[in-house]
């Protein structure tokens, strides 16, 4: 598959100075697409983007936005104005806080909601409803196997992926007639430098078996036309620790749909 004829010159990328975001970021300057790059960080992201520019032919442009902000939206519009995105890969969006929900100010868990909910309902929507008149695109969301359920500390972080799960399984349903590929990919534990250094703030050994950042990545675009869900490291068909398969939660959606055509639901 050519992803730049599929999807389009443009690919945006949220949190992507490191780990799974740099991966993508890579993999999609391999296949010749322009990157829109946001994360926190301007030091990282420079030397990411000036890697990518030296080792491949594309443009990258860079923003540091924190995305728990209210107007980070208009700083991601601000940046991709004029440029035809047809990628949005969600890839922020993990918990910095590691604590149980009374151990830490309000605003700390507001600012995840922010970061994991609205912003990317905003960019969804943006960017999304191009992609619908483009009758081309695909959008991205990597979320966590959080979303299936909340346990202790993990009740807002939990809460935030699970939108994210609905909404792009909601995503799905709509804009597959508009040829517009939307994907949930659900990860489990993977090496990145953010869970190190939780891990290392704990001073708990890292686990066995972790994901690498650069099999996601190719795991995510290569299961991009496939959505709406991935579960990571299980089969299509495969339910393994999950509450439902991929595919299960497929026919679900299509099920609710067919279910609904008396009411005559927007398409």
């Amino acid at each position: 598959m050519n992803l730049a004829e599929k999807y389009g010159p443009w690919a945006l990328i949220s949190g992507a100075s490191e780990g799974t975001g740099s991966a993508f970021a890579r993999r999609l300057a391999g296949e010749g697409i322009n990157l829109i790059l946001i994360a926190r960080r301007e030091g990282p992201l420079k030397e990411l983007a000036d890697e990518l520019t030296a080792t491949h032919d594309v443009e990258c442009v860079t923003a540091t936005i924190d995305l728990a902000k209210p107007d980070a939206i208009d700083a991601i519009k601000a940046v991709s104005e004029g440029r035809e995105v047809g990628l949005f890969i969600a890839n922020a969006g993990g918990d910095p806080n590691g604590t149980g929900f009374f151990q830490t100010d309000i605003q700390n868990w507001v600012d995840l909601v922010t970061r994991n909910v609205m912003t990317v309902l905003l960019c969804c929507h943006h960017f999304g409803g191009a992609m619908r008149e483009r009758r081309r695109g695909g959008i991205i969301l990597v979320g966590s196997g959080a979303c299936y359920g909340g346990a202790s500390g993990l009740g807002v972080y939990s809460g935030t992926k699970a939108f994210d799960l609905c909404l792009g399984e909601g995503l799905w349903a709509e804009l597959r007639r508009y040829d517009v590929d939307v994907l949930n990919l659900i990860l489990g534990r993977t090496d990145t430098p953010e869970f190190r250094r939780h891990l290392a703030s704990r001073g708990a050994p890292v686990p066995a078996g972790l994901a690498s950042p650069e099999d996601v990545a190719r795991v995510g675009l290569e299961r991009l036309p496939h959505g709406p869900v991935h579960n990571w490291g299980l089969e299509d068909d495969e339910q393994g620790r999950m509450p439902q398969s991929a595919a299960t939660r497929r026919d679900r959606i299509l099920a609710m749909e067919a279910a609904m055509q008396d009411l005559k639901m927007p398409k």
